[in-house]
């Protein structure tokens, strides 16, 4: 026969593991469900919260920072930004060309020897999942592959020449204005980077109406002009600046005529340029042109 005296404590025994299990299964249930909650999500697809669906880069250098290099044109929502070793670029994904490139040119960077061989056009690795444009889309095209930020102003360094030949630094350009007068502008601005000891420039495309279409399978917009606003400091410690446009084309231009103050620049691209400049000087510098100063006649 059975003792149930003995049998009692083994049967509450069970029921109180049962009733501890729970407990301990509510707890864990629990805590998974904090967890999931609250912490970011790895694969929800929601590009608000998962790193590997969002398109634009996080720049090594914080917008907030970027403000403050007198280069960089008023930060706005159009456009990636990419930062490089050697520029700044704002770089539009439906034109598939750059809004602008942003750089300060040193007198000791105009010295560089570093060559192009070897080097190749190919996609910005910084904008991984963004439409970019590629050498597919020149070949045939009869358009070059324009430099803004030319390679011969980043030839102090193998990486940082390189890095302009990226898609964020070129648009189509006409040849005979790619070797002509556009690379005789360039030159200019090394000049002037050795005659004040640096000068800060922003250059990029002008698509205006859009005259020559677009190239290539993905329509890369060909651009109707281009341009160069450029601001150097004087040894007298006061600032003067000066814009550049040309048109996309096979004419000749001269910088005197085709030289422009920078507020008239600003009017024609919708850009603010050196917007880090003190409000009272800014006004003044950018509404003048001193051409005495740029060596212009």
């Amino acid at each position: 026969m059975v003792n149930l005296h003995k049998l009692l404590p083994c049967v509450e025994m069970k029921k109180l593991l049962k009733k501890l299990l729970a407990i301990a299964l509510l707890l864990v249930a629990g805590i998974a469900y904090y967890l999931f909650v609250n912490l970011p999500s790895r694969g929800s697809g929601d590009p608000e919260e998962d790193p590997s669906t969002i398109d634009t880069p996080i720049p090594a250098t914080s917008p907030v920072a970027l403000a403050d290099l007198m280069e960089i044109p008023a930060l706005t929502s159009e456009g990636r930004i990419v930062q490089h070793g050697a520029y700044v670029s704002s770089y539009n994904t439906e034109t598939l060309i750059p809004n602008w490139v942003a750089y300060e040119l040193t007198a000791e960077e105009t010295g560089g020897s570093h060559t192009r061989d070897g080097m190749e056009f190919r996609m910005d690795p910084d904008l991984r999942g963004c439409t970019q444009a590629m050498r597919e889309d020149y070949s045939g095209s009869g358009w070059s592959k324009g430099h803004l930020m030319p390679a011969a102003d980043a030839a102090f360094s193998n990486s940082t020449m390189s890095e302009t030949f990226y898609f964020t630094n070129i648009c189509p350009q006409n040849e005979t204005l790619n070797a002509g007068d556009w690379q005789y502008l360039e030159k200019r601005v090394r000049n002037w980077a050795n005659r004040y000891g640096s000068v800060w420039v922003v250059t990029g495309p002008i698509v205006g109406e859009n005259r020559y279409g677009t190239i290539g399978d993905r329509d890369v917009v060909v651009p109707d002009s281009f341009y160069k606003a450029l601001l150097i400091r004087k040894k007298n410690g006061s600032y003067s600046a000066i814009a550049f446009v040309m048109d996309n084309d096979e004419d000749r231009y001269y910088l005197k005529d085709c030289s422009m103050s920078i507020d008239e620049l600003e009017s024609l691209t919708g850009f603010d340029f050196f917007p880090a400049l003190d409000d009272k000087i800014e006004g003044k510098v950018e509404s003048t042109v001193r051409l005495s100063d740029w060596g212009i006649r």
